[in-house]
């Protein structure tokens, strides 16, 4: 691959072949996938079991949003803690307190405790929710040397979340019939667990030792600016798909149809899919720089547009079109930690774009309640564009801040110990 490809993170299907067979990196695979399959599903599971127990939407609204809460925060607390002790022991801890937890607020719901006694309990298990992503981005660095198997081994952490998150949903839906309602939350934390342990004790995984003590910034990789200037690319997105996932049943409802609004989210989830495969053989903006806010603007521009049709097919249709932007702009951010994430704290930077993206969800789904009850879905949809545009433009702003460090030499101290 020449030069100008690989600092466009172009990757070809032979790069996603050889970052997935390299040495030492089924098993970490397999494990990781185990863990981050049920992440859309607990969450999803655990609000239809609330409301099925309780019978109102509010108290499921809560205890859902006390999860994120709790994830928002795990993910950079675990991910400083995996950059400077190795995945194997904060795992493992995290995921004993994440069974505690989950068995805990199933318990406090069959026993039909009132709503803020469940609240803390959620938050405890987002809190705790094993940070697999993390450490799985994170060692890949680890294994693969710089270049395009590696940004290919980024790409496919992306576009498999998407995947996951396409899945949960429905496998969700499906476990709510079962004979108890809590068998969906239950059956992916016993997954989700599962995956982390075995990811945990992994040879690889645990070759990956503690970092070498250094006095570290206070931020952290928030430090760095180009971090911060992530991060706001990522809040962006997420405040943007928080007012869609709000807008479509809303849309869906108005149109007398609301049975379909998880069919219009499925469709721009497909499309996300199968666009950013695409889009990772060849990127564009080449520079990262323009990339981030090219792709935000781009995503608030077409999400815009969802205010426009007047029956759920033409809807649908554009759901499809703007559904193309979600994997390009995930594969993106993970490409643009390689750059300007500080040395050694590759799990903690990932941590702070889910966390901006987690709190972007949250933000846009309170607005958007609010707009739809007051003003209908096409405000929902066209405060979405706004909001995604106006961020575009503020991360256009601070693009300079996104360069490349110091060359180092690629940290491959695993790969001698995975072979």
């Amino acid at each position: 691959m020449s030069q100008s490809a690989h600092s466009e993170g172009r990757t070809t299907l032979a790069d996603y072949r050889a970052a997935l067979t390299a040495p030492g990196s089924r098993g970490p695979v397999i494990a990781s996938i185990l863990a981050r399959l049920p992440i859309a599903m607990i969450g999803i599971s655990a609000l239809l079991y609330v409301q099925r127990e309780t019978g109102s939407f509010a108290a499921a609204g809560l205890v859902s949003a006390s999860s994120l809460a709790g994830v928002s925060v795990g993910a950079v607390v675990q991910g400083r803690l995996i950059d400077r002790f190795g995945p194997s022991r904060p795992l493992l801890v995290v995921a004993a307190v994440f069974a505690l937890s989950m068995a805990s607020l199933a318990v406090a719901i069959e026993a039909h405790l009132p709503t803020f006694a469940l609240i803390p309990l959620a938050a405890a298990t987002g809190l705790s929710e094993p940070m697999v992503g993390s450490a799985s981005r994170a060692l890949w660095t680890k294994i693969l040397p710089e270049g395009p198997a590696r940004n290919a081994a980024f790409s496919y952490e992306a576009i498999s979340m998407e995947v996951f998150f396409i899945l949960g949903p429905g496998i969700a839906g499906l476990l709510i019939t079962a004979p108890w309602a809590g068998t969906g939350m239950i059956a992916g934390s016993i997954t989700m667990v599962t995956g982390a342990v075995l990811f945990a004790l992994n040879p690889t995984v645990r070759a990956w030792g503690p970092a070498p003590k250094a006095k570290a910034p206070l931020l952290g990789a928030l430090a760095s600016p180009g971090m911060r200037t992530l991060a706001v690319a990522a809040l962006g997105f997420g405040m943007v798909i928080g007012f869609v996932e709000v807008a479509v049943p809303a849309a869906a409802t108005e149109s007398g149809h609301p049975s379909l609004s998880g069919l219009l989210l499925s469709a721009w989830s497909l499309s996300s899919v199968a666009f950013g495969l695409a889009y990772s053989l060849h990127p564009w903006p080449r520079r990262l720089g323009l990339r981030l806010p090219v792709l935000l603007g781009g995503f608030g521009a077409l999400v815009a547009l969802l205010a426009l049709p007047s029956s759920l097919w033409a809807l649908a249709l554009l759901m499809l079109l703007a559904g193309a932007m979600i994997t390009p702009q995930s594969t993106t951010h993970s490409a643009a930690i390689e750059v300007v994430a500080p040395r050694g704290t590759a799990a903690e930077a990932f941590g702070w774009v889910l966390t901006a993206v987690t709190l972007g969800l949250a933000a846009g789904q309170s607005v958007s309640g609010y707009l739809v009850e007051h003003s209908g879905a096409a405000a929902a949809f066209l405060a979405a564009g706004v909001a995604g545009v106006a961020l575009a433009v503020v991360v256009w702003l601070l693009r300079g801040t996104v360069r490349a460090a110091s060359p180092v030499p690629a940290d491959n101290a695993l790969v001698g110990a995975a072979g």
